[in-house]
C-alpha cells in the first residue's frame, strides 16, 4: 500500500477552502451540492483532504452502531471531536479490494470493519471504491484507489509545490510492525507518540502545515 491522503480538521470548510487558495494551493470541493469536504490533490503522493466534520447526524451514528459498523462510527466521532489539524491518515492500494490488508491487520489481531463507498466529484467523475477501518484507531484506515483517477497530470500548484514529501505518523510502536506490513511508501515516516506531520521534501514546508 501507498499513502493515500491525510485528513486536516478545519474549523469550518468555505474559510479554510479560500485560507489554502490564498496560500496558493488549488482546491476542489469533494461534490457540487453541499460539500463536506474539500481536496488538495497532486499528480504523485498522497493528497490533503479538508474537513470540518462528518455532519452525521446522530441517529444514523446510532443506527450504524445497532447494525454492527461501530469501528466505522469510532473512527468518525474522533474526526468530529478532534482538535483542528493533521489527524487521520489513510493508506491505499490499487486493486478491487482489502481482502490481503484486512489479513494483515488479522495476523497482528486487530479486527476491521469494510464499507464501500463513492462520491460524483465537480467535474461529473462517479469515483468508488472500497474502505476498512481498523478497530484499533492509532493505524491508519485503508482504501482502495478511485475508479477514475481524479489526480492532475504533471500538475504544479501556483506556490510552486508538486507533491507531498514526507509524513510522520505517531503511534504506539507496538504498531510499527502491522504499518510497516500494510505500507511500503517511503514518503510514510512512524514515530513514537500522537499526532501528524506533513511536509515537503524541499521548500514550502510551512505552506503544509496546519494553520489551526
Amino acid at each position: 500500500m501507498k499513502l493515500s491522503h491525510i485528513i486536516l480538521k478545519v474549523e469550518r470548510l468555505d474559510r479554510a477552502v479560500q485560507e489554502y487558495r490564498e496560500k496558493g494551493f488549488a482546491v476542489e470541493y469533494g461534490r457540487k451540492k453541499n460539500p463536506i469536504n474539500a481536496l488538495i490533490y497532486f499528480s504523485n503522493g498522497p493528497y490533503i483532504e479538508l474537513l470540518d466534520g462528518t455532519r452525521m447526524p446522530g441517529a444514523a451514528k446510532t443506527a450504524m452502531r445497532f447494525f454492527g459498523k461501530g469501528m466505522i462510527i469510532d473512527r468518525l466521532q474522533r474526526l468530529d471531536d478532534c482538535a483542528p489539524g493533521y489527524c487521520e491518515l489513510a493508506l491505499e492500494n490499487y486493486e478491487t479490494d482489502l481482502n490481503r490488508e484486512i489479513a494483515i491487520l488479522q495476523k497482528h489481531g486487530i479486527k476491521s470493519c469494510k464499507a464501500p463507498s463513492r462520491r460524483v466529484d465537480t467535474h461529473g467523475r462517479d469515483l468508488r471504491f472500497r474502505l476498512a477501518f481498523p478497530e484499533a484507531l492509532d493505524v491508519p484506515f485503508l482504501m482502495t484507489y478511485f475508479s477514475v483517477d481524479p489526480k492532475p497530470v504533471n500538475f504544479v500548484h501556483p506556490n510552486g509545490i508538486r507533491e507531498v514529501g514526507k509524513v510522520v505518523y505517531g503511534t504506539d510502536p507496538s504498531r510499527f510492525a502491522v504499518i510497516q506490513e500494510l505500507c511500503d511508501d517511503k514518503r510514510l515516516e512512524l514515530t513514537e507518540g500522537g499526532g501528524i506531520h506533513v511536509e515537503r521534501s524541499e521548500e514550502h514546508t510551512s505552506e503544509l502545515q496546519s494553520q489551526y
